[in-house]
């Protein structure tokens, strides 16, 4: 799950200092799944992998989480599926105890009960996520895998949310689902769900065979989630920070593209659900892989996010705050060192691309995002258009 923050546009928390905390921790607490979803970033198994963390393991990583100090980061539990591992509500206890906060990331299967639900509910754990990735049976079990698992995801979504939740629906553009994002939103809307989190595709694990989308629809999907945040649930991006970009170039008067998609989008929306009437809740926290963000594999290796598979270290053999704090990529991603438009924009710190997908695409972590059309005041092509 991304991710239980509460900043939104409008929010006057004090900000974070990323330098010296993320906003969140992720966890993968097993790779164990009973799902073969096609994007899987993890390529999850239906076994535990060797090498996971035990379970005095995970106590000693919650106390680690703990070490950042307070603010604590929203330690976030996630898999594969985490409900397969059979110390998840002892972990979660710890955590609560220590006073870290919790969000679970569970998967729809046979064992997601209302009993279990309950279970959570009383737990302390703060929020959970479901995954949702398209408004009907074929297009959602298509990626899943599982005949029958489309009307359990949205029965899954109403359950928690009848039980007083916070509910995180998250959903992967692909490019057999883009022209239902409407009537996912309209889904979200009516199952009561707090947070729209819309991840971008970044081309890794199964993800890699899956039809990714173009930088040009990626703006307009990114404009449309604009006005998707006028209708009630808070809408957030992963992979696509550039959001945050469109989001402040709309409150200051910008006016939407007249491009084809994003016009049919915004139709439908207005269509379906009717004219906005809601103040624009859109996150635009500057955070980004390793910023803000950091990613605990099932063997304790530590990533800068869960799509950006450089190690860093693991938390067996050095406290995570000390990496999170001292290694040298994440200070140069904190610091904005990046090549390419990147390095240029004028949005680097409250965007700075995805370096998932800078990586993904060219091997650098700190290189430009391909999927941004944006060419910054001052960057040779924008110099060579004047």
């Amino acid at each position: 799950m991304a991710h239980d923050h509460s900043n939104v546009a409008t929010s006057s928390k004090p900000r974070l200092d990323y330098g010296q905390r993320p906003m969140l921790v992720f966890w993968e607490t097993t790779r164990a799944c009973q799902l073969a979803c096609k994007h899987c970033r993890a390529s999850a198994t239906a076994e535990a992998l060797a090498g996971e963390l035990t379970s005095a393991e995970g106590l000693e990583l919650i106390n680690q989480v703990a070490g950042f100090g307070r603010p604590f980061p929203i330690l976030v539990l996630t898999g594969g599926d985490c409900l397969l591992r059979l110390d998840i509500f002892a972990l979660v206890d710890h955590a609560v105890k220590l006073g870290v906060p919790v969000a679970l990331s569970p998967s729809v299967t046979p064992s997601l009960t209302l009993e279990m639900i309950e279970r959570i509910r009383t737990s302390g754990v703060k929020a959970v996520s479901i995954s949702l990735d398209g408004a009907n049976a074929l297009t959602h079990e298509t990626v899943r895998g599982i005949p029958g698992h489309f009307e359990k995801t949205v029965e899954a979504i109403r359950a928690l949310t009848a039980a007083g939740m916070t509910v995180q629906v998250n959903t992967t553009v692909m490019r057999s689902n883009v022209d239902e994002l409407v009537e996912i939103a309209k889904i979200v809307a009516d199952a009561g769900a707090q947070i729209w989190e819309v991840f971008f595709l970044v081309q890794m694990g199964r993800g890699v065979s899956t039809e990714a989308i173009t930088p040009q629809e990626h703006e307009d999907i990114c404009h449309f989630l604009y006005d998707a945040s006028q209708y009630g649930f808070i809408i957030r991006t992963v992979e696509a920070p550039f959001f945050r970009r469109i989001v402040t170039r709309r409150l200051a008067g910008d006016e939407a593209p007249s491009n084809a998609l994003y016009e049919r989008l915004s139709q439908q929306l207005i269509s379906l659900m009717g004219p906005a009437t809601m103040r624009m809740r859109a996150h635009t926290t500057a955070t980004r892989d390793g910023k803000g963000i950091v990613f605990v594999a099932y063997d304790g290796e530590i990533y800068p996010a869960g799509f950006l598979p450089q190690p860093l270290g693991n938390v067996r053999d050095h406290p995570i705050a000390e990496i999170y704090r001292d290694n040298f990529l994440l200070r140069e991603i904190r610091s904005s060192n990046f090549s390419g438009r990147c390095g240029y924009c004028e949005y680097a710190d409250l965007c700075g691309g995805s370096r998932a997908r800078a990586y993904a695409a060219t091997g650098n972590a700190l290189g430009e995002d391909p999927a941004c059309i944006y060419q910054p005041e001052g960057s040779p092509m924008a110099l060579l258009s004047d």
